[in-house]
């Protein structure tokens, strides 16, 4: 068979893990993004620097692609329905990407079609926030443009209401939840679906990004169900093409509702490199290729750490107990290629295989000790 010519929108890391997994299959991808020196630069078939947002630059970068794609969602959907009425096959569908990049379309999504997820009600700007103050404690969230933890703003109380956003967005009820889970799952244009285990994740404290995560996540077999079934037929009932991350709080009264969703491969499916059968990037390129889905069984534990730049150092990144991390078994580091360190920049992520969740908590706790990201030049040890 003839694999289809690439187009990935985003060079970051999830990027180059897209081209990390197809260079087993051989497929031919060119990358776009606005940084020259992004971590894909030096892998993709070509790199193109320019604008993902900008409706000319997408429309002339995917018009001899067979096939276009994203690591970022957010992207200009305009150029891509262009691409895609032209014949360009597009995935995830412009339309779905429309939807999932406003929240609030997102969650009246969610509520219209009968997918669990905490009660929410929509705001066009900050003063209307003093309409609701029976809602709070609530999340107050951007409707577009928020990532990676940015455009979030806890409402407490009265007095946080001049930390609200000044433009459309929702305002959703605090969840006293017990745990943050999340299921990656995958269909392909010819309907065939299948999910990874779900997994429990936890985020860091001050910049809201996962910090670590653990697979499969301690639950019970009702409430894995519950996921599973959450996951498969939310992406059945949107008819997505490729990789989509359903992330989930569960509820101390063993309710289990969507938080939030990404349509592509996810920082929730870092793990699944050394942990599953079948990576997600790679389950990713299955699914928008039209290729039978992967095996995504798991023989271990499996955890994963973000490697996140050090608080107080910026410039060309040095890595402090890497070799420490490297000995030990089971332990995996990947690098993102990033050569400038800034506080919490994501810099890589290390992959945890172990024989319990201890075992992986155990690790886990050595690696964040251990490893840190600071600023300065590699030179050999003696």
């Amino acid at each position: 068979m003839a694999l289809p010519k690439i187009g990935i929108l985003g060079g970051g890391q999830l990027g180059r893990m897209l081209l990390q997994a197809a260079i087993d299959l051989d497929f031919e991808i060119d990358c776009l993004d606005p940084d020259p020196t992004a971590s894909c630069h030096t892998l993709a078939n070509k790199f193109v620097v320019g604008s993902f947002k900008d409706f000319e630059t997408v429309y002339q970068f995917g018009k001899d692609k067979d096939l276009v794609t994203i690591e970022i969602e957010h992207v200009n959907i305009d150029a891509l329905e262009q691409l895609e009425k032209e014949g360009v096959n597009v995935f995830p569908q412009p339309h779905l990407l429309r939807m999932i990049q406003d929240k609030r379309l997102q969650k009246t999504f969610f509520k219209e079609n009968g997918f669990p997820t905490a009660d929410f009600r929509l705001t066009e700007n900050q003063a209307e926030l003093m309409n609701h103050t029976d809602f709070f404690p609530a999340f107050h969230k951007l409707g577009k443009g928020g990532y990676d933890g940015k455009g979030v703003q806890l409402i407490a109380h009265t007095d946080d209401i001049s930390k609200g956003f000044d433009a459309p967005g929702l305002l959703e009820k605090a969840i006293d939840f017990e745990k943050e889970l999340a299921v990656i799952v995958a269909r392909n244009p010819k309907g065939e679906i299948k999910s990874f285990p779900t997994v429990e994740m936890v985020f860091h404290p001050i910049q809201n990004l996962v910090e670590f995560l653990v697979s499969p996540a301690e639950i019970s077999s009702k409430i894995e169900e519950k996921a599973q079934k959450i996951a498969i037929d939310l992406i059945a009932k949107m008819e997505l093409v490729g990789v989509l991350a359903v992330e989930m709080f569960l509820t101390k009264e063993g309710e289990v509702l969507i938080n939030e969703i990404a349509p592509r491969p996810h920082n929730s499916g870092h793990q699944t490199i050394r942990g599953n059968a079948t990576s997600q990037y790679e389950q990713h390129l299955r699914a928008i290729a039209n290729l039978p889905l992967g095996d995504t069984s798991a023989e271990l534990f499996s955890g994963m750490v973000n490697i996140l730049g050090s608080e107080g150092f910026e410039g060309p990144a040095k890595y402090i107990g890497l070799e420490e991390c490297l000995a030990i078994e089971g332990v995996y580091p990947f690098l993102y290629g990033k050569k400038i360190t800034k506080p919490f920049r994501k810099m890589g992520h290390v992959t945890i295989l172990g024989h319990s969740r201890e075992d992986i908590v155990n690790k886990a706790n050595v690696v964040k000790e251990k490893l840190k990201v600071e600023s300065g030049k590699w030179k050999v040890e003696n």
